[in-house]
């Protein structure tokens, strides 16, 4: 029996170093488990931070994209407009082109008018000139032949007068 009990004890003894060197593994573990825990915790914080932070990039990123996508909204219709006012101005553009070619005519067919007119002008006084003075010596003329012709008229009117009497005295003797 005692040896059956000193079985028993070193049985029992034995156990409890196993149970013991188990409790001991199964601390180490739960220490290490705790450990890891404590790890996992931290990385899942980090990651939540690092997902709160990515999620509020997203945001704004969405945020900036909209308002991107608003200005080149904007920015075409402008782009648009100004295309359509470009093709307004390259119509009038063209239009003036077109007046400013005409203009470049009716000036030349002007300035070809005023050579014209100048060159019969300058025929025109010098005619003008020249029957100036041939008015001129027409005038002396004339004043010369009326004043002939006041002086013979005189002679005449001298003449008739001398006749008349001449006659009177005839008749009269």
């Amino acid at each position: 029996k005692l040896d059956k009990a000193a079985t028993a004890a070193d049985d029992s003894e034995r156990m409890s170093k196993v149970l013991q060197n188990k409790s001991e593994d199964d601390e180490k573990r739960m220490e290490s488990l705790e450990e890891d825990l404590k790890k996992a915790r931290t990385k899942a914080e980090d990651a939540d931070t690092k997902y709160e932070e990515v999620a509020k990039r997203l945001a704004q990123c969405e945020t900036d994209l909209e308002r991107a996508e608003e200005r080149a909204d904007t920015g075409e219709t402008k782009i648009s407009e100004l295309e359509e006012e470009l093709r307004v101005v390259a119509n009038n553009l063209k239009s003036l082109e077109v007046s400013e070619e005409k203009a470049n005519q009716r000036e030349q067919s002007y300035k070809e008018q005023i050579k014209t007119l100048t060159a019969k002008l300058k025929q025109a006084e010098a005619r003008a000139e020249f029957a100036e003075k041939s008015v001129q010596k027409l005038q002396h003329e004339v004043d010369r032949l009326e004043d002939e012709l006041v002086a013979e008229t005189e002679k005449y009117k001298a003449i008739t007068e001398e006749l008349e009497l001449t006659f009177a005295e005839m008749s009269g003797y």
